[in-house]
């Protein structure tokens, strides 16, 4: 420990100081000094050889020169060199990297193992939060896990290990093609894998002979798969695959092989990897019966906070030779339909499909033919759906007032039996007096509730939408750079307006309640819903905040057309006397 002004450095025994550690190196250096200063004073250097004996050495050296092939050491330098490879070997002298570029994709493949190491999107369009290209290969994982297009074994392996081993490259002539080739004699493996210069799809190949015998092998894709930069991005990502025979996709996070890989075998038209916006899926290009899939688990780092996190993977097979088309690409509905109409389920548009789905259409019609912009076409899809809703709105407003008008008579209702239990039989005499006066003037108690009971579906269906529809990824409006997430800026512009549109509704809103505890209490519903606002996605704040705007203008024109107004309702005689008895008791 170092000394400090409460710890005091011990004294050796006799009162000698203990000397500092400049002193100790200063001493170390000059004894340094000392012993290379009178070194060549103690040690001569030994007395050089005579010329004459210098001049017969050269002659040595070069006499056995003359006659080299016929002397034995001529024979050495021959036995350092190196060996060509045995009989049936294939094998890479190093290990380099190959990359493939097409207008889409830039791929880096390692002939060490025949992988994968980067695939990074080319398109504008397609970049990652932090606005750099997109790398799907989670490069955090690759010094943990196997890189992609690793193959496992399920049964018999090989006894090389054949994603360790250098593989000889054979690159097209078109530069859109590559295939690897390893063999150590008895276990010969090769990979191929062919793009084209403007499609997400492309084909993948790979073979594994042992002995002559086709030996069984799955193409993984482990550590997670997308968009890295996302929040919280291993949550985001799943291995799929759709069961023909159940007609069915099945999605599985990497917490069904948490007690190990998790395989299941069928007639699948497809299996892989996806994440919200971005799969990248096996599909079998013949009509084969049986494809093996697994689910892997592994617990890779997150990018953004270094945190090791359970990451799925996947493998995918067909037994000892494997012929895919290999889709790695944005989950856009009319692109998947043209690949396979099945892929379609990648996107799933949650509880709320039969909403989701229209919504995404008419988003997208207004788009492509009105604004070209998805915030102002959020907004005027909006206004829309707010117009189409009116007369339930109008409906909701004139219960509302109605309410307002008979709350004086509510109040000495409640009055009257004031103090009573949960539990006192009185309480069910109270209820149906209330219900008897909603009755009487024809009051839904429940109308002021269809406003925000009619956004609610609206909310989870635009939810879904910017979370899974690629085309709003990276959609901007005005500041906001990006609609699928919250606003870039330190005090987020579109939540705090929305807090006060929401307040401004609250109080132009006719109150169906005489409490002003009640009242107090949900003028705090707005602050809630900003809270919650927050943190969620631009677009859907903007669906919300353009509903708040058009719901105070439609309320102006409640109030001044007075729609659904009724007088004010004076007590009961019978509530009014017995609040005056219970005044002359005081």
């Amino acid at each position: 420990m170092g000394d400090s002004p409460n710890n005091p450095p011990v004294q050796p025994p006799g009162g000698a100081k203990e000397l500092s550690m400049e002193m100790r190196l200063l001493i170390a250096f000059l004894l340094m000094g000392l012993v290379l200063f009178l070194t060549p004073y103690i040690y001569k250097p030994a007395a050089p050889p005579p010329k004459a004996s210098a001049a017969a050495d050269k002659k040595s050296d070069q006499k056995p020169a003359t006659s080299q092939p016929a002397q034995p050491a001529a024979t050495k330098p021959a036995a350092v060199q190196p060996a060509g490879p045995p009989p049936g070997q294939i094998a890479a002298e190093k290990e380099e990297a190959v990359t493939i570029e097409t207008a889409l994709y830039r791929i880096v493949f390692s002939n060490r193992g025949a992988v994968v190491k980067s695939w990074t999107f080319k398109e504008k369009r397609y970049v990652d939060n932090k606005g750099q290209p997109l790398q799907v290969v989670n490069q955090a994982a690759l010094a943990k896990v196997p890189a992609p297009f690793s193959l496992d074994f399920r049964g018999e392996k090989p006894a090389t290990d054949v994603n360790q081993a250098l593989y000889v490259v054979r690159k097209a002539s078109d530069g859109m093609g590559v295939e690897f080739e390893f063999s150590d004699g008895r276990t010969l493996v090769r990979k191929s894998f062919q793009f084209s210069e403007k499609s997400y799809l492309s084909k993948v190949t790979s073979e594994v002979l042992q002995g002559g015998v086709r030996l069984p092998h799955l193409l993984v894709w482990r550590g997670g798969f997308g968009d890295p930069t996302v929040e919280n991005p291993a949550a985001a990502q799943h291995s799929v695959h759709f069961d023909l025979s159940a007609n069915k996709l099945v999605v599985n996070e990497a917490k069904v092989a948490k007690e190990g890989p998790a395989p299941a075998t069928g007639n699948f038209s497809f299996a892989g990897l996806e994440d919200h916006y971005f799969a990248a899926v096996f599909l079998p290009v013949s009509n084969v019966t049986a494809v093996e899939t697994v689910t892997y688990s592994d617990p890779v780092p997150v990018p953004a906070t270094g945190k090791e996190e359970p990451h799925v993977g996947a493998g995918v097979g067909m037994g000892g030779q494997n012929v895919f088309s290999l889709f790695v690409g944005p989950k856009d509905i009319g692109l998947l339909e043209k690949i396979d109409p099945k892929l379609t389920g990648l996107i799933d548009w949650g509880w709320f499909w039969f909403l989701a789905k229209p919504l995404f259409a008419s988003l997208r019609w207004v788009y492509d033919h009105v604004v070209h912009n998805y915030g102002w076409a959020i907004i005027i899809v909006t206004v829309v759906i707010n117009m189409l809703t009116l007369p339930l709105r109008l409906s909701s407003m004139k219960s509302m007032k109605k309410m307002a008008a008979i709350q004086p008579q509510i109040a000495a209702i409640n009055e009257k039996y004031k103090g009573i239990g949960m539990r006192d039989p009185r309480r069910q005499q109270q209820n149906q007096e209330i219900m008897d006066l909603y009755k009487k003037h024809g009051v839904n108690p429940a109308g002021g509730c269809v406003p925000m009971l009619l956004q609610i579906p609206f909310f989870f269906a635009f939810y879904k939408v910017l979370t899974v529809a690629i085309e709003l990824r990276g959609a901007s409006w005005l500041w906001v750079t990006d609609l699928s997430l919250p606003e870039h800026l330190p005090i987020r512009v579109l939540p705090v307006t929305m807090i006060v549109t929401q307040f401004i509704l609250q109080k132009m809103t006719p109150s169906t309640s005489a409490d002003p505890a009640q009242q107090r209490m949900m003028l705090f519903m707005p602050l809630m819903l900003g809270f919650f606002f927050y943190g969620v996605s631009s677009g859907l704040v903007l669906y919300w905040l353009t509903g708040n705007v058009i719901g105070i203008i439609q309320q102006l024109v409640f109030n001044r057309m007075n729609f659904g107004a009724a007088a004010p309702v004076a007590p009961t005689p019978a509530a009014a006397g017995s609040s005056r008895k219970r005044g002359s008791r005081k």
